[in-house]
């Protein structure tokens, strides 16, 4: 079985935690680390992805800077989305070579990490045909875009723990305008908090992708 190791960083500003993984994905196609996931929130953010329609961007430069709202431009893969704390993001930096070469089945397996992360609430998530991510009756619980180089794996995942949903209204979410976004706080109606999410997700990340998962707080060093 081959390692991963993980590390929460807590807050993290985006451009911060984009150029960890650029090192991490440098030193893992170089042979030079293991597997790693990163687990983290950012502060308010808007990304888009290499086909995002800026149209889908509602909110102006004015309104982004009144309300402390970032906007970056990423490699990933899909349109427009939106993180900030209460969200839990991970970043899977693992090579998927020589035995999971393929991209939708790295996808699939991403979404049912989460799928059942959400299980361990009681909560009944699925998949939409046609449409990446994990859902609830019809809204968003989780975002998913993926950058693959030499199967070397970035960006990865938004799950909403606690986000407060109204930031959502600043962009039209991964330009899909006919499905909302929910949380898992509010299906519960109760708190619930980022870091137990994250602990989660790593006993389920390791389940899917047969890894030994070994807590390494030294990933947040690595720049």
């Amino acid at each position: 079985m081959r390692i991963c190791e993980y590390a929460f960083l807590n807050r993290m500003e985006y451009a911060e935690a984009h150029a960890r993984q650029e090192a991490i994905a440098a030193a893992r196609k170089a042979g030079e680390c293991e597997d790693a996931l990163l687990l983290l929130e950012h502060p308010h953010v808007i990304t888009l992805g290499r086909a995002a329609n800026r149209d889908n961007v509602l909110a102006d430069e004015n309104a982004r800077r009144a309300l402390g709202v970032e906007l970056h431009e990423t490699g990933r893969g899909g349109d427009v989305t939106y993180h900030g704390p209460g969200q839990l993001v991970g970043y899977p930096i693992i090579n998927l070579a020589p035995d999971r070469c393929d991209v939708r089945r790295y996808v699939q397996d991403l979404e049912e990490v989460l799928i059942r992360t959400a299980g361990d609430y009681g909560i009944e998530a699925e998949r939409i045909a046609g449409l990446t991510g994990v859902w609830v009756g019809g809204e968003k619980l989780a975002a998913i875009g993926v950058r693959i180089s030499r199967w070397v794996t970035m960006h990865g995942f938004a799950l909403n723990v606690s986000t407060d949903l109204s930031r959502f209204n600043l962009i039209i979410p991964c330009g899909i305008s006919d499905h909302g976004v929910t949380s898992i706080e509010k299906l519960l109606g109760r708190k619930v908090s980022v870091a137990d999410a994250a602990a989660k997700v790593v006993r389920h990340f390791g389940e899917i992708f047969n890894r030994r998962m070994i807590e390494r707080p030294a990933l947040a060093a690595i720049s």
